[in-house]
């Protein structure tokens, strides 16, 4: 099963079928006390990367070199954040307290999303309840649940109806969901090829990214080509709501910048930024930063032979296509939050699946996009949803609840120990969780460790 997810994810990016000899998946399904195939699924996905890096490599020394992923490893990196220690002691918790599930009308039930202070206050204004909990359990009760998810998204904020698996299929924008492959690679322009330095020691030494992803899955992108050798530059705006703690997970390797779009210069800034880069990955619905002169095609313009990876929640053509979402939004409209609960209660995945395979395939795509720029040129952009790693994710298959009754919910804290290093930062000592990909010519890791946001110049280190 986990050589035929990761076969699904190299034909979907045009390649031929991995030797399983050089590309080895060890370890077996049901591992945590859920449904869905999560460690099939996340070491497939870890394992796509290590075909990627070793074509790069192949590419930039004209050696082979294989990649070997432990399940077990795969499905901790999901959920990378909760194992985090800074000076031995845990992250604060970065879910708001009125997040979560909620019963409305009919017994059934609806997701509210507040991790950032906009959504939650979009949620109270609508619901007209006080800022607290109590409240909003009892304004909810008065709603039908599908007019709720709409008048919060119009109002803003962010949540979902939960659906059974047929309930979606019935809806209308499932059939662009699922006529939609988790990868999508296309050429947006021409531009001369440019291959790899044969001297380089890493294998995306030398590659510029410029990430603008908020959250989980764009800020995985990120860090993953940090760690085989990218110099990665995170650009945030300094008013904005961050993700808070999830930034130092997600922020290993890179370097921190604020820039306003809004201002003609900042604007300018960036843009001089983006002529000497070689990736622009952003995750902000489809057309905002195309409003603000970043689009896929002024891009190609800009600078020929980007390649612009772009992430969204619910994909690039149907009803939704301009809706917020967030892994455990997608998980509640879509089927798995009920299949995964029980009587009392919807539940959500015990790591975040969606938000980590999005990731990883964004950068796997990337780095096939980097390799066929080497070989034949253009600008090319790498198209990866929510939605659709989701949908993968559930095309894995299920468990019986026979199967899976007697698993714990998390790994156990002997068994992370054993996955965790240490790192010194301007944040404290950090105890966290290493590569999960075994390469057998290079090694894995950041050259540098997280800093705040906004630390660095908006400027390409020298």
């Amino acid at each position: 099963m986990p050589y035929a997810a990761l076969r699904e994810l190299t034909r979907s990016a045009g390649l031929a079928d991995p030797d399983p000899s050089r590309f080895v998946i060890t370890g077996t399904d049901p591992l945590l006390r859920t449904p869905y195939k999560l460690g099939t699924a996340g070491a497939a996905s870890i394992a796509s990367l290590g075909v990627a890096v070793a074509d790069l490599w192949a590419l930039r020394t004209g050696r082979q070199m294989s990649a070997s992923v432990d399940m077990r490893s795969a499905m901790a990196a999901m959920r990378a954040g909760r194992h985090l220690l800074v000076n031995g002691a845990p992250l604060p918790e970065v879910v708001d307290p009125i997040s979560g599930y909620y019963r409305v009308k009919n017994d059934r039930w609806i997701f509210l999303h507040c991790n950032f202070p906009h959504h939650r206050a979009a949620a109270v204004r609508v619901l007209g309840a006080a800022n607290n909990r109590e409240s909003v359990t009892e304004k909810l009760r008065a709603w039908e649940g599908e007019k709720l998810e709409t008048a919060l998204m119009d109002a803003g904020g962010c949540g979902a109806y939960v659906r059974t698996a047929s309930e979606w299929q019935a809806h209308p924008h499932y059939a662009y969901v699922a006529a939609s492959p988790i990868l999508e690679i296309v050429k947006i322009g021409e531009a001369p090829p440019e291959p790899f330095d044969k001297h380089g020691t890493r294998p995306l030494q030398g590659i510029r990214v410029i990430d603008m992803t908020r959250v989980i899955a764009g800020p995985t992108c990120g860090r993953t080509l940090a760690e085989h050798g990218a110099q990665v530059l995170k650009i945030t705006r300094a008013d904005l709501p961050s993700s808070g703690v999830l930034e130092i997970e997600s922020g290993f390797g890179k370097y921190a910048a604020d820039l306003d779009l809004r201002d003609p210069k900042q604007n300018e800034t960036l843009k001089n930024l983006l002529r000497q880069a070689d990736v622009f990955s952003q995750g902000y619905r489809p057309g905002t930063l195309a409003a603000k002169g970043f689009g896929p095609q002024e891009l190609a313009e800009l600078r020929p032979g980007i390649i612009c990876t772009s992430l969204c929640a619910w994909g690039y053509e149907g009803p939704w296509r301009n809706r917020r979402g967030y892994d455990t939004v997608v998980q509640s409209a879509t089927g798995m939050g009920h299949l995964t609960g029980d009587e009392n209660s919807p539940r959500l995945q015990p790591v975040s699946a969606i938000d980590y395979i999005a990731g990883w395939t964004m950068a796997f795509g990337t780095m096939v996009a980097l390799g066929r720029r080497a070989r034949e040129g253009g600008s090319w952009m790498v198209k990866v949803s929510l939605a659709a790693a989701g949908q993968w994710l559930v095309g894995r298959g299920t468990f019986p609840t026979s199967e899976i009754s007697g698993l714990p919910m998390e790994p156990s804290e002997e068994e992370i120990a054993r996955m965790t290093m240490q790192t010194d930062s301007v944040i404290g000592r950090l105890t966290h969780l290493g590569p999960t990909i075994k390469l057998s010519e290079t090694v894995p890791g950041w050259s540098r460790a997280p800093v705040p946001l906004g630390s660095d110049p908006p400027a390409w280190p020298q």
